[in-house]
């Protein structure tokens, strides 16, 4: 007669203090912190709430009900931007918010994910602008200077800007395993010389200038077969580019978490003497892991290029490189936390122009934006704040050598 098993009781306070220490906790609190920066900011700078500190201490309730309204109608405006318009006249008027929303989050997230990818495997790749900005001369030439039939020209177009960005990523791997040149530096001489190479194509009417261009530099605008499709019809301008992140976001997580690549990829970045120990090929994995993050990157280069409606400029880009770095900090290189990330810097752009009609300067915005990354980055600053407990220690290296070292290092 088998005895009786006891189940143990849920140690709640043990449980607690592992949510409180991870990473998640953290970044909910630095995004809470940075909101309140930004809400100081926005009370500082307004000037009837300016006037109503002379009278401070005479009636102190209406200076705090001034600084309310003053957050309450700039992050007010900032939700009607960027998610729901309800004094909208028609449901699409109301909804359009998310579609901007949406749309513009797609790029960001996409390098996100790229920038992420070089951060778990230790390299810090600050090329994004050069990277996607070499994949949206590649695609922009086979959008407005190759006729192919529908479908397939969208996606040889996608394809090749993936192959753009992944060369020049992949070259900096090459530099950084054979010559040791750190990829810092690299990367940013890279931004400006391809930067300055794509400016010169467009001064060029046999390379990529638009004919009617005039003084402007501009390129063609991309064929029809070549635009990627819409979404949510002619009223829209959101179109397939954030399916193709959100594709990237899974293929990035079952990457990273789930194959054979991902494991060597997190295990160079984790100890990269344990990993050459374990016989992985460290200077090859410098390669491909920059080669892979840049491959992320062009696919926000093919939606830059396909979704211009009058031709591709020196701005296209946006800043969208640099701002890839701030969305795979605060999105903690995680699939889904770049997803968010990349969701959250998508509604700053589309709630920017809202805030300014509320007499709020959309640098506010910068200002949060900033304030969060620094906290992510701080994470002892922000468990001294609200008294988080410590992280918890990391099994990276004992997965190492249960997995290379039970083989014979094979």
């Amino acid at each position: 007669m088998s005895e009786t098993t006891r189940k143990e009781p849920i140690n709640w306070n043990a449980a607690l203090k592992e949510i409180l220490s991870g990473g998640v906790t953290r970044t909910v609190m630095s995004v809470i912190l940075g909101f309140a920066v930004g809400a100081f900011f926005m009370i500082i700078s307004n000037k009837e709430f300016l006037q109503s500190m002379g009278y401070f201490f005479a009636d102190p309730l209406a200076s705090l009900r001034a600084a309310g309204d003053v957050v309450g109608a700039g992050y007010g405006a900032l939700f009607k931007g960027s998610i729901y318009n309800a004094s909208a006249a028609t449901f699409d008027g109301a909804i359009r918010p998310l579609t901007e929303t949406l749309r513009l989050a797609s790029p960001l997230i996409a390098a996100g994910l790229g920038i992420g990818l070089g951060f778990r495997v230790g390299l810090f790749n600050i090329g994004g602008t050069g990277q996607l900005v070499s994949g949206l001369i590649w695609a922009t030439f086979v959008a407005t200077r190759i006729e192919l039939p529908p479908v397939i020209h969208f996606i040889v177009a996608i394809a090749t800007a993936i192959v753009g960005s992944a060369i020049v990523g992949a070259f900096v791997g090459f530099l950084r395993a054979r010559t040791g040149a750190n990829e810092v530096i690299t990367t940013i001489m890279l931004n400006y010389i391809i930067i300055s190479f794509f400016n010169f194509l467009l001064l060029d009417n046999n390379l990529l200038q638009g004919a009617t261009a005039g003084g402007h530099t501009k390129s063609d605008p991309a064929f029809e077969t070549a635009k990627l499709p819409g979404l949510l019809g002619e009223n829209f301008a959101l179109n397939l580019g954030f399916v193709l992140s959100i594709v990237a976001v899974v293929v990035y997580w079952w990457l990273m978490e789930r194959s054979t690549i991902g494991f060597r990829l997190r295990a160079v970045g984790f100890n990269a003497s344990a990993a050459k120990t374990a016989g992985i090929n460290v200077e090859g994995t410098y390669i491909l892991a920059l080669g892979l993050s840049a491959a992320f990157v062009g696919i926000a280069a093919a939606n830059q290029a396909l979704s211009s409606t009058g031709g591709v400029t020196p701005t296209t880009h946006a800043g969208i490189g640099f701002d890839a770095i701030t969305v795979a900090l605060l999105g903690g290189s995680t699939a889904s936390g770049v997803l968010l990330a990349g969701l959250l810097f998508g509604a700053f752009k589309a709630g920017s122009s809202a805030i300014q009609i509320e007499g709020i300067s959309p640098d506010v915005l910068g200002i949060v934006q900033g304030a969060i990354v620094l906290f992510i980055a701080a994470p002892p600053l922000i468990r001294a704040i609200f008294r988080l407990p410590p992280p918890q220690t990391t099994t990276m290296l004992s997965a190492l050598k249960s997995k290379f070292f039970s083989r014979g290092g094979k």
